[in-house]
Order: C-alpha cells, then structure tokens, then sequence
C-alpha cells in the first residue's frame, strides 16, 4: 500500500512539475528521414547523419517540486560537429504537435548556418538564428510561434534573484531580436537552457583530438564489448594524469579482516562483471575528465590474435601498388598514401557447386539465358550462308529500270549477337563479415554464396566479369583478394576461391574502390559496371573510422564516375540509407533488409540494372 500511495505520489508531482505533453510528441526516429532531406535542401553539410541526442545536467534553477520529483535537472538539446547532427530524440515540450514537429525543422535550418569561430553561445546563437532568417525569409512566422510558445514556459523573471532575473530579461529579448544581446550578467545559477537554440556547451565526439591524440591508436575488435561503453556522447574536460604515488594513505588496521587482504596478491577476477561495473558508473556520467599517460609502460606485449601466420596465410601476387586518399579536411590527395597487396588464395581446390545452391543456380540460369544475345540475320553482306532475298529483288528491279544496283551485297549470315558489356563485382571481406545473421549462418556465408549464383548466372550470359574481395589494416596494406579475372573462364577453379574466402580486417573503402576502378576501366567495354557488396560504414582503426572515410569513400565513387565507370553499391547494413545517399546519390545503392535474401536477390538486381545493355 505504502508503496502505491508512493508511486502514485510521484507521478503527481512529476506531472505537475515537469510540462511536459505526451498526446503531442513528436519522435526523432519519425522525422529523421524528413529531416536529412530538409537539411539538406537547405544547403547543410551533405556528409551529416542525423542522429539523437542524448540529456545533459544543464545546472540551471528549478522549482521546489521539481527537485522534490527529482526531475528537470537535464535536457536534450541539438548540436552539431564534423559527423552528426544531434537532435533531441523527443520533442513534447508543447500542447500541439504541428509546434513540436516545427522546432525539428527550424533546428535543423539553424544548423544549416556557419558559426563564427570567436563567438559564445549566446552571440552564436543569435548570429545563426538571424542569418538563417534572413536566408529563408519564410521560417519567420515558424520562428515567432515557437519563440511565443518557448516564453509562456520559461521563468518567471519576477520571482528570481536580481542577476538571474536580469540574465532572463535578456534572454527573452534575444529570442525576440536575434543580435540584441551581447552577454548576460553571472548568477549563482546559469540561465534555463533554451531549446531553439544550439547546445552551450556540445560533448566531444568520440574520436576527437582529445579522445585519440596522433599516434595513439586504440585498436579495437568489431566484437570488443568494451567498445560499446562509448556509444553515448559525453562532455569532456581535459586534466592533468593524476599521480599515483602522490598523497597519504591511512589505514585503519581493525578494517582489515584477515592478512591475507593486506598483502598484494593476484586474485581472480571476473572481467564480465568489470566490464558491467565500469559501464553503469559511465552511464551515470555526465562530464567526463580525460588525460593522456604519457609514462611508458615496464613492458607491453602486443598480440595480433586475427593475424594469420605467414605459413598460413594467401598467397601475394603483387605488392607495392600505391593509391592516393582524399583528406577531406584539406580538400585535397595525398599521394601514394595506401599501399595495395594483391592477393590469391593458397589452399583454394576446385570444387562444384554447393549442394543447397544447385536448385537456385538452375532457375537463375535459365532466367540468365534470356539476357544472352540472340542469334540475328545481318542482311545486305558480300559474302554468306544464304541469298538476301530483299536485296535480290532491289537489285533486279534496278537493273530491269536500268538503273546500276551493287551486285556486292546479295547475301544474308546468320551471327550471334554481343552484349558490350563488362562487370567488376567488389565484395567486402572485413571482419565484421563474421557475425551471425541467424542460427544457421554467418555474413560471410551469405556474401559467399551471392558470389557462387553471380558467377553461375552470369555465365549463362556471357557477359565478361571479375571478382575482387578487399580488406584493411590501415592504411597499409589494404588487401585486395584476386577471386575471377577477366580473362579467366567461371568454372570449378573459381569456385574454389570463392569457397575459400574467409573474413579478414577493416573497411578502407575508398582505397578498395580505385583499385577496382583502375581493372574496370582497363576493358574496352561500351558499359561498365563497378557492383559493390558491403555490409557497412567505411572504417579502419586510424582515422579512417568516421568522416574521413565517408568523404574519401564519396571521392573515390566520384573518380570512378569520370573515368565512364557506373559505380552501385549492394549493402546489408539496416542503417545505409542514412549515408549512402552522400557516397553513390538517390539512386545508385540498395539496401537489402535481409541477408539472407541477398543470394537470390544479388542476380536479379544484375540483371534489372544491365537490361537493354
């Protein structure tokens, strides 16, 4: 009883407190493909995720049932760096949806403007919400409503302390006149953040400067669950490492239960359980310091656990190929900046294929015949298997009027006909590649068996294929694995290099991108198409994870376009309609839901893209 009357009690004081309108939230994850397009439209940065944000202890003063409920110290605001656009995940703070749904988008307009390097929060923000009103003249009315909406809700000025009323003051004439105020006097509190405006204070992104210093590369697996401690994005302060030996230690000898807790010595411990520990105190962490170590450590030993011994590893058929990479925050290449290994499988045996393929090879094969080029007549030739017959009677005519008709074109030959046609199939290896998609197989199966019913299929064409798989580890080497060649006829041969594939390391795109672009271009074919199986993000364990390798991934497919190249990506990743966009347009990537149906599917979207080629 005593509990419900509490709940009950709880939910009364947080209702009252807290305002909140849950009948009118509008949510992120509805607005999220709205939003990019809008953002975009307005000229924001195309390379931008939009993702949520997370709450943060604003420090501001709240009401005394407020801090009774224990509610309305944090708050999601938006923000903007070099990789996302954050938004808040919920928006209810007002009685009526169209309102929620209108700061979304006049959020997303406000991020679209430049800030200016030298300016707090309180002038950037008015310098963005007045050159975005100026830009798009027809957000003001948006703009008023919501500024009305936001004044009705935040405190009163009369009944706070002289500075933090004075602060209020002009915060409220900020948002009416955007450029009025130039800065706010200090009270004991800071002023109640305002949502229609940019976070005051934005955490660092994970993998800033502060967080992965040059020359400190954390390298971390796809399957390290420390890497999920990480996910949300945190304030940061830089601070000095502290010293360990540093300060008095006092021991209260009758705390200690037996000596043996005294004395130093290894005991067992349960990682999981760190691991459990260390993630519920970060997750109940705000602001976090960071520091660099730059003691070096008495020994360290370094495993590459996933590297393979040099006895046991492919073959190397060409080593030292150097391509450049685009560095995006220069706008420029650089050079020979990654070094290619081309590879070949050592233990690869012929084989047929997969019993449990044969029955979709058989369907896929005779649908494929259908695209082979027919065998027509070509009519009108001085030499052949059989008279024209049309030409014959031209040229009787024209000599019965008199006329001078070509005696040299009488003849008919029937010919096989010719796709112009050639098709580089870049498929992903990388290790993220080994994760299960259900109990009965791995990523790497499915992309396995898409490789065994394209080269089936496509054999029934005729049309002239190669297939590569890639993966890196840095910058150098990036692995490119030599599966088909364009001179090599599909049969058993090939199949065992497919069957031999196996997942390997990292994702430097852009780099697999141009050295498949430079086989392609190679053949003199009328069309070429540069087909790209991947199941995620570009990413590396230097900085290649993030940004960068999403612009030189976009530059790549860029480069490939100018060189007649018709780049299209095929990806199992549920989130690549959030980036792909940027990297190959509307229209030149697909996003298959389910792995498992990518096999079938793989062929036939071949084919849809070929017709008529």
């Amino acid at each position: 009883m005593e509990e419900q009357v509490g709940a009950l009690w709880h939910r009364l004081v947080t209702r009252v407190s807290e305002r909140r309108f849950p009948a009118a939230a509008v949510r992120l994850e509805d607005m999220a493909g709205l939003i990019g397009i809008y953002f975009r439209a307005l000229g924001g940065d195309a390379g931008l995720e939009v993702k949520a944000a997370d709450e943060h202890r604003h420090g501001a003063r709240r009401g005394l049932l407020a801090r009774i409920a224990g509610v309305g110290d944090k708050l999601a605001l938006a923000w903007r760096d070099d990789r996302a656009l954050l938004l808040p995940p919920l928006i209810d703070r007002f009685p009526e949806p169209g309102l929620n749904r209108d700061l979304y988008l006049w959020l997303a307009a406000l991020a679209t403007g430049e800030a200016r390097p030298d300016d707090d929060w309180l002038t950037g923000n008015q310098h963005l919400a007045r050159t975005t009103l100026a830009r798009f003249p027809g957000l003001g009315d948006r703009y008023r409503r919501l500024v009305a909406a936001h004044l009705a809700e935040r405190p009163d000025p009369a009944r706070l302390p002289p500075a933090e009323a004075e602060a209020e003051v002009l915060i409220r004439q900020a948002l009416t006149t955007p450029g009025a105020v130039t800065h706010l006097p200090r009270g004991r509190h800071p002023p109640l953040p305002v949502p229609l405006w940019l976070h005051p204070d934005p955490p660092l992104p994970m993998g800033s400067a502060t967080a992965s210093q040059e020359g400190d590369e954390q390298e971390r697996t796809p399957d390290d669950p420390s890497a999920n401690l990480g996910r949300r994005r945190r304030q940061a302060e830089r601070a000095e490492m502290p010293q360990k030996d540093a300060g008095f230690i006092g021991i209260r000898m009758e705390n200690i239960l037996t000596w043996g807790e005294y004395v130093r010595v290894d005991r067992a411990t349960d990682e999981e359980d760190d691991l459990e520990r260390a993630k519920s105190a970060a997750e109940d962490m705000d602001r976090i310091a960071v520091a660099r170590d730059r003691k070096a450590g008495g020994a360290r030993l370094r495993f590459d656990l996933d590297l393979p011994a040099a006895s046991e590893d492919d073959l190397v058929l060409a080593d030292g190929e150097r391509l450049p990479e685009w560095d995006w925050k220069q706008r420029r290449l650089l050079p020979d900046h990654c070094r290619i290994q081309e590879m070949l499988a050592a233990e690869a045996p012929p084989c047929p294929l997969p019993e449990h393929l044969r029955r979709t090879a058989r369907r896929l094969r005779d649908q494929f015949q259908a695209l082979a080029p027919a065998r027509t007549w070509l009519r009108g030739l001085p030499d052949g298997q059989a008279i024209d017959l049309d030409a014959y009677l031209r040229f009787a005519t024209d000599r019965h009027a008199g006329a001078h008709g070509d005696p040299n074109r009488l003849y008919a030959d029937m010919r096989s006909g010719a796709r112009d046609l050639a098709c580089l199939l870049l498929a992903d290896l990388s290790l993220s590649t080994d994760t299960w998609v259900d109990d009965r197989g791995r990523v790497i199966d499915a992309i396995r068996d898409s490789l065994f019913l394209f080269g089936e299929s496509l054999a029934a064409t005729g049309d002239r294929f190669a297939m590569l798989g890639f993966s890196s580890r840095r910058r150098d080497p990036v692995r490119v694995h030599q599966i088909k060649t364009f001179a090599e006829p599909y049969g058993a041969v090939i199949r065992g290099r497919i069957q031999a594939i196996k997942p390997g390391y990292y994702t430097r795109l852009g780099a697999g991108i141009r050295h498949a672009a430079q086989r392609l271009a190679r053949e003199g074919a009328s069309r070429r198409l540069l087909l790209i199986l991947t199941d995620g993000k570009p990413n590396d364990l230097d900085r290649y994870e993030g940004r960068w390798g999403i612009e030189d991934t976009r530059h790549a497919v860029g480069e490939a376009r100018r060189q007649g190249l018709e780049p299209f990506c095929v990806t199992i990743d549920p989130e690549g309609n959030d980036y792909l966009p940027h990297l190959f347009g509307s229209g030149g990537y697909v996003v298959i839901r389910h792995p498992a149906e990518l096999p079938a599917r793989l062929p036939l979207l071949y084919a849809r893209l070929t017709a008529g080629g």
